[in-house]
This record gives structure tokens, sequence and C-alpha cells, in this order.
């Protein structure tokens, strides 16, 4: 399901892409509701008729919302309309870590503190019960305050998954 700019979902009006992967699409949208510009997470609608997919979408959802940490990018809402499903994320603008190591060369002090800040948005969700099956640089924004956050607003593939850990929201 690919959307056309101006389109609405709801309360939100799709504004741009911003990126597509195997779970769906991504787009910049503006809450008409809130006034604030969000990141819609969109499933494709050979998705939405298949159970398992729906359902680990929704997991997706819940495990996000469980998480609460200033490195990991939040979720505001998780919604269907009209045979379609999404999620309505925290929009991080900003360099991706990809970008930046493209751009030049990283020091030794500026890797240390941004694997600092990985490591505790990783360790934030571990104690959770909630590991990341794709972490990459891509998938990690500097936010204007200078700080890196985990970000599923950039690519789109389901990439969180609980363990079987007996403790947690994430438990299967």
């Amino acid at each position: 399901m690919s959307l056309q700019v101006g389109t609405y979902l709801g309360a939100y009006e799709i504004v741009a892409p911003l990126g597509k992967g195997g779970m769906g699409e991504v787009y910049r949208a503006r809450d008409s509701r809130l006034k604030r510009d969000v990141a819609i997470k969109v499933l494709p609608a050979e998705f939405c008729r298949d159970a398992e997919r729906v359902s680990r979408f929704e997991r997706e959802a819940q495990l996000l919302a469980s998480l609460n940490h200033p490195h990991i990018a939040g979720i505001y809402d998780v919604s269907n309309l009209e045979q379609s499903r999404f999620l309505v994320l925290e929009l991080i603008e900003g360099e991706t870590l990809a970008d930046r190591i493209a751009s030049v060369p990283v020091s030794m002090n500026e890797s240390l503190a941004i694997a600092k800040q990985i490591a505790e948005a990783l360790e934030a969700a571990h104690e959770k019960g909630i590991i990341h099956r794709d972490l990459k640089p891509a998938f990690l924004v500097r936010a204007a305050n200078g700080r890196f956050q985990a970000s599923q607003g950039r690519g789109s593939r389901g990439r969180l998954r609980a363990t079987n850990s007996s403790t947690g929201p994430g438990r299967k």
C-alpha cells in the first residue's frame, strides 16, 4: 500500500515517504489533532490478510510501548483503519549513524560516546526481555539534542522480538 502525499490515515496526513522494508512502508506524517510530525509505519495490504503477520505487527507495537528510554524512539499509537494497519511513532529527525560514518571519519572519543548510548538503549530493552534482531547504523538517528536514538521510522522490518524470559511484558 503506497500512500500518496496528502492522503489521510485518520488524523494523520501523509507528508513524505521515509523508507520501505520487509514489514512495510514508513512515512512522515502530520498529526492534525496534536499539531506535530510523526512517523507512520504501514503494514502492507497483503500482510493485513495474514493473521501471523498482523500478530507480529501488534507484538512489535506492544514491545515498543513497553520501552521508555532517551535512546529509543517512542510509539504513540497502533491503529487500523479500513483494511490498513499502522503504527504512529516518534519522528526522529537528523542524520543516521550510517550517513555520519560515510561522511567523515568518526574519532575514537565520538565512537565511544555513540557506543555508550547504543549500549544503554540495548540494556533497557534487554531488561524488558526484548532483543533487537537487526540493529544497524541506518536505524540510529542523531536527534537535534545530539543523542542517538534507535528508530523504527527509517527502515521498516519487524526487528523487535521478546525473549522467552519469564519476566517483563515481552514474554511469550
